[in-house]
């Protein structure tokens, strides 16, 4: 059974903020989304997609304005032969099996509907559709993508789970899982944690693992960063929790700040280059010192488009990660529009943090 979203509303097309807002909720409920369409208000094919989806034995989540909530409502009526009636003050198809304020289930032979109003400001209403454990995410590290298909697809086809790979960055996969009519996700993920041990994290969201794990053992991060800008930083301050963890961090985008505030030697600097392996790694010395934190990363590269060279071409990235005991130091060459190419640092850099403990981040 597939899960389908329908945005209905203009504004959801023209506001990113309260789209991503809707998304983050969705997916953190129902996990993975098979399809997102978007019709605006007075759209007449709106009809016949809610046909076709209502004879299609799937799951659609519906999100509307207020003001077009009881006409999504008489839609669905009509389609499929029903009245609306008053219900909690609000006007819902008379057959809905479950509502709530703002929310309402509608069972129609084979499908599921659920209709939910969200605007500007609002706190989001709740899901009435169940994810029912049809789907679970997992992260594999320093595997390459042929190599993991070979060895865990045949766990996937004993356990009847559909398993589909991503690349975050190098040697971090995504894995999506996704059961079938009798698939057993959770002995799949037992299997392959077995199977790669110590390169699996069975967690959903990795900077929220991180947290959790730092926050357990008592310790804390930070980082240094240059060319990402703070994204490193909001990756790990956007989740709940990362103040047991995360007292802070320093952006130190001028060579000046590197100097007074990480203690970067000006000679390295002069004959390195901010872009260098040997400035990297006395960023992360500094702020692990200024901190006092347990493990520290820090990033400098040329995200671009401007600012390269011949020898340091745009997307050359440096990271170092750091704990009191141990260092690594990683050139990279990245592709891709300024964004993608901060976004692949920071990524890669959460990587890194992860390769620096191993103890810590890769056991139960």
């Amino acid at each position: 059974m597939q899960f389908n979203l329908l945005f209905i509303g203009n504004k959801f097309s023209n506001n990113s903020y309260l789209r991503d807002y809707i998304l983050r909720e969705v997916e953190k409920k129902i996990g993975f989304i098979d399809s997102i369409t978007f019709y605006q208000e007075n759209d007449n094919s709106l009809f016949l997609y809610l046909e076709r989806e209502l004879s299609s034995a799937n799951k659609l989540l519906i999100i509307t304005t207020k003001q077009h909530f009881s006409i999504v409502g008489k839609l669905l009526c009509t389609v499929t032969a029903d009245n609306q009636i008053l219900k909690e003050n609000m006007l819902l198809p008379s057959r809905c099996a479950v509502y709530e304020e703002q929310s309402y289930l509608l069972r129609h032979e084979n499908t599921i509907v659920n209709v939910l109003h969200v605007d500007e400001l609002t706190q989001f209403p709740r899901l009435l559709l169940e994810n029912e454990n049809s789907s679970a995410t997992i992260h594999l590290f320093r595997e390459d993508k042929e190599s993991a298909k070979a060895l865990l697809s045949p766990i996937a086809q004993t356990n009847e789970v559909k398993i589909e790979f991503t690349d975050i960055v190098e040697n971090w996969l995504k894995i999506d899982i996704r059961s079938r009519k009798y698939g057993n996700i959770t002995q799949f993920i037992s299997s392959a944690k077995q199977l790669l041990n110590s390169k699996i994290i069975t967690a959903s969201n990795i900077p929220a693992y991180i947290i959790e794990k730092l926050h357990h053992a008592n310790k804390k991060v930070t980082f240094a960063e240059s060319c990402t800008g703070g994204l490193l930083s909001h990756m790990f301050t956007q989740e709940s929790g990362a103040s047991n963890v995360f007292d802070g961090s320093l952006i130190t985008y001028s060579n000046a700040l590197k100097e007074n505030w990480l203690a970067v030697d000006h000679t390295n600097l002069e004959s390195f280059g901010a872009v260098s392996a040997e400035v990297a790694q006395e960023m992360s010395e500094g702020a692990l010192n200024v901190s006092y934190a347990h493990y520290s990363v820090a990033v400098s590269g040329i995200a671009g488009p401007t600012g390269g060279s011949e020898e340091k071409p745009v997307g050359t990235v440096y990271i170092s990660a750091r704990s009191k005991k141990n260092e690594q130091t990683h050139r990279l060459q990245l592709s891709g529009d300024r964004k993608y190419i901060q976004e692949q640092s920071a990524l890669y850099a959460i990587k890194m943090l992860l390769e620096i403990d191993k103890e810590l981040f890769f056991t139960n």
